[in-house]
């Protein structure tokens, strides 16, 4: 099986041209390569629907990836689905309930690196199941909450477990996919947050009006229970293989071969947690908030708002796909930099219009370009991780830089309050969140910019010979600079 496997891999990387750059990362000519380095007309030709065709175990693999990552999106966005609802019931302010969704956010990167160490060293199976059953009991116990304590501890409990689902999901996508299908199905996988959004917005229109906000919670289990009993039968990676077999049988260097690998690598860990800072505030800051925004500063009912979040959501589907896709032609940091100039654009009409139509208009293009963004970013991560840790390089980068960027909301929300519009409705102020919504997503897109265009590009890294070379220590590897392997 692992031979037939690797066969087919090895046909699409005929496919795919070598892409392989002499520049360092952040020298004048690699900048200069990201400006004028022509895109790969080869794989502009191929046909996305040919690239879609996987074998039964790669479709079966992505596919429990794509759904545990939804899921964790589902019962995330529970939260920020309901602030006002919960505010009200534990009796304080929506900038207190949204503490709770800082505390999940900084406690991530304690799951990503425990699930993650666990996962390169004893395999992705097992850790995603006892993961995903782990937050289900967390999410089923939200809905007993009896005060707004009760709920942030158990949001802390749960923000641990959501951090290390990521890099097991993503680890097992990306080293099941083939090379040149990765661009495409890094953007459908990421994009299991979106729908996990979008599924999380149509279960609040009809069961908190309905049920209430515990119901809410109590019901979003279900997938997570499908996607566990589905989990079971998922088979380890032959690139985990191949690499655990390696490492086997150099177990008495296990902790050497980390301690080099840190040393080696620890600029690129620095450059991918500043990055991802950067990411995780773009994707919190436009979506966390922005339902409250609708309700609170516009007056817009709850139905209305799931509405919003919906538009947002099929544009961040759209994007990520989109933009997944086109980085194989343009290339990862590109696609990433041409997102944050589109994105930028749509600003004022994601927030300044007071009409709902136009409101909607600049929700579902804001979320093209922000979560298009983000579909090169399961990828990206991936190709550029050590051979070693590619569970844990990927989603600690990940979660440390959501440990960054928690304060998102929060930081919005609170701004929002302390400056209020003029005018006043009912006789109190209205908290101004779009002008700090729209400040923030401002700086943030203008820093990504600058951070892709200085960083790293390994796309279409053949994993297994990479590896290989890495793990076996080649002179390359020794420089701290191994040549990538392509076809």
């Amino acid at each position: 099986m692992a031979g037939s496997i690797i066969e087919e891999k090895a046909t699409v990387q005929e496919m795919t041209p070598d892409v392989v750059s002499d520049s360092k990362p952040g020298t004048f000519d690699h900048i200069k390569e990201f400006f004028t380095e022509k895109p790969n007309f080869h794989l502009a030709r191929q046909n996305p629907l040919e690239l879609m065709k996987l074998t039964p175990r790669q479709a079966f693999t992505f596919s429990v990836a794509f759904l545990g990552w939804m899921v964790d999106a589902i019962d995330f966005f529970c939260v920020s689905m309901t602030t006002t609802e919960l505010a009200a019931s534990f009796d304080c302010e929506v900038s207190d309930v949204t503490s709770a969704i800082t505390t999940t956010l900084m406690l991530r990167p304690i799951g990503a690196l425990i699930f993650g160490v666990i996962a390169d060293r004893y395999g992705r199976r097992i850790p995603l199941m006892a993961n995903l059953f782990l937050f289900t009991v967390i999410e089923l116990a939200s809905g007993f909450s009896k005060n707004l304590s009760t709920f942030i501890g158990l949001r802390a409990v749960y923000g641990i477990l959501m951090g290390g689902e990521w890099g097991l999901g993503n680890s097992l996508a990306m080293e099941t996919l083939p090379v040149a299908s990765r661009g495409i199905f890094s953007g459908i996988l990421q994009e299991g947050y979106a729908v996990g959004n979008l599924i999380a917005a149509l279960l609040y229109y009809a069961v908190v009006p309905n049920l209430g906000w515990r119901a809410l919670y109590w019901i979003s289990i279900i997938p997570a229970v499908v996607t566990i009993g589905l989990a079971y039968f998922l088979k380890e990676t032959d690139v985990w293989l191949a690499n655990r077999a390696t490492q086997r049988g150099k177990s008495k260097r296990m902790y050497q071969t980390a301690i080099d690998m840190l040393k080696k690598h620890w600029l690129r860990c620095i450059y991918s947690i500043i990055l991802m800072a950067g990411m995780n505030f773009m994707s919190h800051g436009s979506q966390d908030l922005y339902p409250t925004f609708l309700k609170k500063q516009h007056g817009y009912t709850p139905r209305q708002a799931t509405i919003g979040t919906v538009v947002g959501n099929l544009g961040a589907i759209v994007g990520g796909i989109i933009f997944g896709y086109n980085s194989e032609y343009f290339g990862r940091r590109r696609t990433i930099a041409f997102c944050c100039i589109c994105g930028a654009c749509f600003i004022p009409l994601w927030i300044l219009p007071q009409r709902y139509g136009p409101l909607l208009a600049g929700a579902f293009f804001m979320q093209v370009f922000v979560q298009g963004a983000w579909g090169v970013i399961p990828v990206y991560l991936s190709e550029i991780s050590p051979a070693a840790f590619r569970s844990t390089f990927p989603g600690l980068s990940y979660q440390l830089g959501n440990l960054i960027s928690a304060s998102a909301s929060q930081i919005e929300a609170k701004l929002g309050e302390k400056n209020p519009l003029p005018e006043l409705r009912d006789g109190k102020r209205i908290p101004d969140y779009g002008r700090t919504q729209g400040t923030l997503i401002g700086i943030i897109f203008a820093i990504v910019f600058i951070l892709v265009i200085i960083g790293r590009e390994e796309r279409g890294k053949v994993f297994q010979k990479a590896d290989r070379e890495e793990l076996d220590g080649s002179p390359d590897v020794e420089k701290g600079e191994f040549t990538e392997t392509r076809a």
